[in-house]
């Protein structure tokens, strides 16, 4: 078998919008640079993500030089939206949780709304280095996190996404695979190991940037939609239930938090530290 190598990488500039896949990308302490820094709240102020409405997988945003994004969908003009240049914040709750953050132009508002025939908002986390700390129980003083769910990366293996897609075709709804890797949403993607060999790392390098692997990255309904059709199924959830459960946790995917930056590129190699 070869050396194992990061196969790939993906950023979500919008949290919950149509992923971009990139062949380099920068490692800040509290994510990939311009992963999740924005996301759609509701009129509540509470985010909104494919869990609650699908169809975000049919807008994308392109990042823009500043961190600005421009927003694109079918049969709409895109939207170049811009970092707010005002500082004034509005609190937002996420999973739960009060975040502090900036509130992007009426523009974007309008344009995202009227995609969605409902009233929704874009915001701006302005601040990564203090404004969400990650879960204290699985962090290090001062350790923080963009809008992703809860940890700055997460890790997939082709490998177990391979075993996955197997134990679906000798499920009950076989017809729902072979599923991509977009379902689960990773930041970085690595080939070459054996299934699951993941459950067990501690400390992995990738190129020269090192991180934690902190906990087993639980699964939603958001790993039954379709990307390309916003279309829900059952799987891989059922499948999940029956194999990769943990109480009433279905786990694909470990969660990470990095030791140093520093720049990833597809290609690098990859090691398992501990």
């Amino acid at each position: 078998m070869a050396p194992p190598v990061l196969h790939s990488i993906h950023l979500h500039p919008v949290k919950s919008l149509a992923a971009l896949t990139v062949d380099e990308a920068l490692v800040e302490p509290w994510g990939l640079a311009g992963d999740r820094r924005w996301m759609l709240v509701n009129g509540a102020g509470t985010a909104v993500t494919q869990r609650q409405e699908p169809r975000l997988t049919g807008i994308s945003a392109t990042p823009l030089p500043g961190g600005g994004v421009e927003l694109s969908a079918p049969g709409r003009e895109p939207l170049a939206v811009a970092v707010p240049e005002h500082s004034d914040t509005v609190v937002v709750e996420l999973f739960g949780k009060k975040s502090e953050v900036v509130e992007a132009a009426p523009a974007a508002h309008a344009w995202l709304s009227g995609f969605l025939g409902a009233e929704v908002r874009l915001v701006h986390q302005d601040e990564p280095s203090y404004r969400r700390p990650v879960d204290p129980a699985y962090a290090r003083p001062g350790e923080t996190v963009s809008l992703a769910d809860g940890y700055p990366l997460l890790v997939t293996t082709t490998a177990s996404l391979d075993a996955l897609n197997a134990l679906i075709a000798r499920g009950d709804h076989p017809w729902e695979g072979p599923l991509p890797m977009n379902r689960f949403r990773p930041n970085v993607v690595v080939d070459g190991t054996v299934p699951w060999e993941e459950d067990g790392w501690r400390r992995i390098v990738i190129g020269a940037v090192a991180f934690r692997v902190v906990k087993p990255c639980a699964r939603c309904v958001v790993t039954t939609v379709d990307q390309s059709t916003s279309e829900r199924g059952k799987e891989p959830l059922r499948t999940l239930a029956l194999h990769r459960r943990s109480g009433t946790k279905l786990l694909f995917g470990q969660n990470l938090v990095p030791e140093s930056t520093g720049t990833v590129r597809v290609g690098d190699a990859f090691r398992v530290l501990g």
